[in-house]
């Protein structure tokens, strides 16, 4: 932990509200912190808590429609909140700088890389114009970049996601700030980037001695990187601790329910320590403490009077007067429900598929001849990183895009490659609930009407059945009937993918088809959805293809789990079989790659730069640690079974593969299991 030397950061008493209707709402309420010198402060909490607003006062930020009620903000005994726009200006990227979460929306995308910090250098007289380049080189070479004019040269649609993250991070490193401020820089990214990132920013702060502020709600990455960590709920800091003490020993029942919704990736339980109750509803604060309607501890006047952020112990503040009373975490919770078995029939069929994109020297191959099968009332995960080629395979299945080749049966019957080709029945018995429900929810039309088109599509003989169908589907995912009359800028990001949900299930599909519809929520919420889906698996018998990079959740809820690289299915079993030894190498790597709390980090050392192996050979050749040599470059992999359903593709034997594997992040022995020869 960094020495509490005099603080670099501090900030007392920060009120800010923003503007709702002809009234304002105070959405950050008395928050107190500071930061030293080289250490990392994470801000965590629910979406709506007021995290990203409190960083965003670290830079001077005002919106338009916001106000700041009250506070100081000292950066080296200067408060940001009392500086005209030019003082701002010399402020931003000289003494604090900025990570935003989306690098795509925050880099320009019709000018270079390389140009955006050469403006950035300008703007703040960091050299001249000849110097420049080489002051860029260096700032790439720093975050891991490519330090080649060539590099430079390129446009933020020619990186990968990990890439124009790295651009960002460089940007912020241009002028030698003395504090970043970090906004979710790692929420989408696969587990192997995320991973790359947090190395990255724990090598910069090794080397720079600079301070952060990492807001996110990831938890689990915050606890392998952060120093100390504040958790936010409805606007107010509830507890503020070293990161060992507060997952060792969470004490704020707040904090006690984010822990405990934390999906595991190191066990099979499938439950929460402790479940939160509830969403966080704004509109409806007690004036006493925010997190009394949904603690189990509440008393009458936890309802009436504001706790605040007291002292308990040497190095650990929590604004609850029951915490000696409540004690440790206990497990608690229900199991989610258990599933159905699955039926022996093949609901969908996937045979040798391929699909490319572009033509000529353009061609993308993002799937090769991938053969998979879901039945009914089975979850079949998706898992690999970016670029893998799991949304292709979905959109494929949807026929959003046609395979080049290979088949695709639902319910024996053989579906056209184009959707548009495919029978009113077929394209009801399989719906996609999309990655992003604010951009796939119509913003004009409320909840109702968004529920209401896809039944009188699919039923036009039953629409006098549409109004209960509505509410029966509301129900389904735990949304009030009130919510019919809402529009989406009216819910919360959970409340929206419920909704996004409800829509699949109005069309009563055999077959959802998820996307990553988790990776933009908090871990409550995250949960709630989890137990959703679990729920409508066991009382409706719903098969899904669940897409995802993130294992934990993977491992809550698939049945069985396909593993794609570069378009290459590499790895298939069941659930248990594909997380217990023997994994393919990059199986392993991604295990790897999982935060999880008090996980200890390993070292990279052994990692392969990527090269450009032949398609010939293994996709995964040039990034594997275990590569054998030539051949694994050279000639297609066989696949090894065990006869028990674990299927890898590599040239490894089993034994061999399994006496390679150790329990990934752990120091205790890998779960092994028999294989057959």
């Amino acid at each position: 932990m960094a020495e509490r030397r005099h603080p670099l950061v501090e900030v007392s008493g920060l009120a800010v509200s923003y503007r709702q209707g002809g009234g304002w709402q105070r959405v950050v309420e008395g928050v107190d912190f500071d930061i030293a010198r080289g250490e990392v402060l994470g801000l965590v909490g629910e979406s709506g808590c007021g995290k990203s607003t409190v960083a965003l006062q670290l830079l001077g930020y005002r919106h338009p429609a916001m106000r700041t009620d009250a506070g100081r903000i000292s950066l080296e005994g200067t408060d940001i909140l009392r500086l005209d726009r030019t003082a701002l200006d010399r402020l931003r990227g000289e003494t604090v700088s900025f990570v935003p979460q989306n690098p795509t929306t925050a880099l320009n995308p019709g000018m270079r890389v390389g140009a955006q910090i050469d403006e950035s250098l300008a703007a703040h007289g960091q050299g001249d114009a000849a110097a420049r380049p080489a002051r860029i080189a260096e700032l790439f070479g720093l975050v891991g970049l490519p330090d080649s004019p060539d590099f430079a040269q390129r446009y933020p649609h020619q990186l990968s996601g990990g890439q124009q993250q790295r651009v960002c991070i460089a940007m912020a490193l241009a002028c030698d700030p003395k504090l970043v401020v970090l906004d979710e820089p790692t929420t989408g990214l696969d587990v192997t980037t995320q991973e790359q990132i947090v190395e990255l920013l724990v090598d910069l702060r090794a080397r720079l001695s600079m301070s952060m502020l990492y807001v996110t709600h990831d938890l689990a990455l915050l606890s392998q990187l952060a120093d100390r960590i504040g958790v936010m709920y409805a606007g107010r800091m509830v507890e503020l601790s070293a990161t060992p003490d507060l997952f060792a020993d969470p004490r704020h029942p707040y904090t006690q329910g984010l822990i405990g919704a934390i999906p595991r990736i190191d066990g099979t339980d499938r439950r929460p320590s402790r479940p939160l109750r509830g969403l966080l509803q704004r509109q409806s604060l007690p004036k006493g403490c925010p997190f009394a309607p949904r603690c189990d501890f509440a008393l009458p006047r936890c309802f009436e009077e504001v706790q605040l952020l007291r002292p308990h112990g040497p190095a650990r503040k929590i604004a609850c007067w029951r915490v000696d009373e409540i004690g440790p975490a206990q497990e608690a919770g229900e199991a989610l429900p258990p599933p159905l078995p699955a039926a022996s029939g093949a609901l969908l069929e996937i045979d040798a598929v391929s699909v490319a994109y572009g033509r000529g020297q353009r061609r993308f191959q993002a799937l090769r001849d991938v053969s998979l099968d879901v039945r009914k009332g089975e979850t079949v995960a998706l898992v690999g990183e970016s670029g893998s080629g799991k949304s292709t395979l979905a959109r494929a299945i949807a026929g959003l895009v046609a395979p080049e080749t290979g088949t695709v049966r639902l319910a024996g019957s053989r579906l056209a490659p184009a959707v548009k080709g495919r029978t009113p029945e077929q394209r009801r018995l399989i719906q996609f609930v999309f990655q992003n429900p604010d951009a796939s929810l119509n913003p004009r039309a409320t909840v109702g009407t968004t529920l209401t088109r896809p039944h009188d599509f699919y039923f036009p003989d039953r629409t006098s059945e549409t109004g209960s169908r509505i509410l029966s589907a509301l129900a389904d995912v735990r949304l009030d009937q009130a919510y019919a009359r809402r529009y989406p800028d009216q819910l919360s990001g959970g409340e929206r993918q419920r909704v996004a949900i409800a829509r699949a299930l109005v069309a009563e599909p055999s077959l959802l088809l998820c996307d990553e519809i988790l990776s933009a929520l908090d871990v409550s919420v995250q949960a709630s959805i989890l137990a959703l889906l679990q729920r409508l698996k066991s009382e409706r018998g719903i098969a899904m293809l669940f897409i995802s990079h993130d294992l934990a959740v993977v491992r809550m809820l698939a049945d069985r789990v396909a593993v794609l690289f570069r378009g290459d299915v590499v790895e298939t079993g069941t659930c248990a079989q594909v997380f217990a030894a023997p994994f393919h190498p990059y199986t392993h790597a991604l295990l790897e790659a999982v935060p999880a709390p008090r996980k200890r980090r390993r070292p990279a050392a052994g990692r392969r730069a990527e090269t450009s192996a032949s398609r010939a050979g293994c996709a995964y050749a040039g990034r594997c640690a275990w590569q054998i040599g030539a051949i694994c470059e050279t000639e297609a992999p066989p696949w090894r079974s065990t006869g028990e359903g674990l299927a890898i593709r590599c040239h490894h034997s089993l034994d061999d593969l399994k006496r390679r594997a150790t329990w990934p992040g752990d120091v205790e022995a890998m779960p092994q299991r028999r294989t057959k020869r």
